[in-house]
């Protein structure tokens, strides 16, 4: 009697799931056709990200499978690497003097405001200086758990400050360039594919989700699919087929993963803090601004460029913003590729250190 009735618990369940997803796709869908209207870049993106946010705290049960989202993170890792000329890496040590203050620059600005409003107190403990590491967002709510901070909280403060520092450079790139904006194409969602290429991608596809995480180089789904690929197109041998339809779907999983996360619980927790939280992101998102006024005037290059290039957001979501933008992609990418490289080179431990001389002042 207990299976029998089990069963049609389970049959229930699964429609419900079928159905909350019906919604979010049907909700992404009408949010991104919208935004399309308005010729914002990466709508494919922040569509599926705002209803995601929605679904998530009317308390649906749909959760991106975590195949799912490393394929996405893969995909996006393949169309950097298809957008950037092989030389990249080469430019970047050529370039070093320049890369490295800029890059430097932003760490130095977020570990330093983290630190200070530690130190005023504004946000509890520890809190601020994981809450606004630029990047490396799951290493650092694993070491804020740690050093005692709340890890619900540096939780809710990485993923908001991924969502408007993508927001704010969506409508920098709107406001920015309104002509190519509206110089939009059409779609050609079905144009035919060079199968070897093809089938290349979907290797590196597996790759990213199946190989990476075994080696455990953080963001190895997009990083190794990305240098794979690289290297590929460095031979001359093929570059990947990246078909529309394939593309928009990991935006979509990628938007989702990110909306998903702000559940009820965390933003319940969040909430008396979240004047503290909008100030200390506002004033990354100013600082870094700043920081790409500067390098608009010593490296000459277009403030929509340096700006997205100084982007303190994830680097999967700048990469689809810049991709969708008339600017200097690889310049963009060098930067982020840097400035990841160095987080997850120095961030743990210059972030634990600070820390501990900051905690035995409290």
């Amino acid at each position: 009697m207990q299976r029998a009735d089990a069963s049609p618990d389970v049959s229930q369940r699964a429609r419900k799931l079928a159905a909350e997803w019906l919604i979010l796709l049907a909700v992404s869908a009408a949010a991104t056709v919208g935004l399309e209207m308005l010729r914002l870049p990466a709508a494919f993106l922040i569509g599926p990200m705002a209803a995601a946010i929605l679904m998530s705290q009317r308390g649906s049960p749909v959760r991106v499978p975590e195949v799912g989202f490393l394929a996405a993170q893969a995909i996006v890792g393949c169309m950097i690497a298809r957008s950037m000329p092989a030389s990249v890496l080469a430019e970047i040590l050529d370039d070093w003097p320049l890369y490295l203050p800029a890059v430097g620059s932003v760490i130095v600005a977020t570990t330093g405001l983290g630190w200070l409003l530690m130190r005023w107190r504004i946000l509890p403990g520890t809190t601020a200086m994981w809450g606004l590491s630029p990047g490396a967002a799951t290493v650092m709510m694993v070491m804020a758990s740690e050093y005692g901070a709340d890890i619900r909280l540096v939780a809710f403060m990485q993923y908001l400050r991924v969502l408007l520092i993508s927001l704010v450079a969506i409508l920098f790139a709107r406001i920015w360039t309104p002509n190519a904006a509206g110089s939009a194409t059409a779609i050609a969602w079905f144009a035919p594919i060079e199968p070897l290429s093809f089938a290349v991608t979907l290797l590196l596809i597996v790759v990213g989700v199946i190989v990476a995480p075994r080696v455990r180089i953080p963001a190895g789904s997009l990083m190794l699919p990305f240098g794979a690929a690289l290297a590929l197109q460095d031979i001359g041998w093929h570059t990947p087929a990246l078909p529309p339809w394939l593309l928009v779907g990991s935006y979509a999983l990628i938007g989702w993963s990110t909306g998903l996360r702000f559940t009820r619980p965390i933003l319940a927790h969040a909430v008396r803090a979240l004047p503290q939280v909008l100030a200390a992101i506002i004033m990354v998102i100013a600082v870094c601004a700043g920081l790409a006024g500067l390098l608009v005037l010593i490296a000459h290059v277009d403030p929509l460029t340096a700006y997205l290039a100084m982007s303190p957001g994830g680097m999967d979501t700048t990469a689809i913003i810049a991709s969708s933008s008339p600017v200097d992609l690889p310049f963009v990418m060098g930067m982020q590729t840097t400035r990841f490289f160095l987080v997850m080179l120095l961030g743990p431990g210059l972030a634990s250190a600070l820390a501990r001389s900051a905690r035995k002042s409290l």
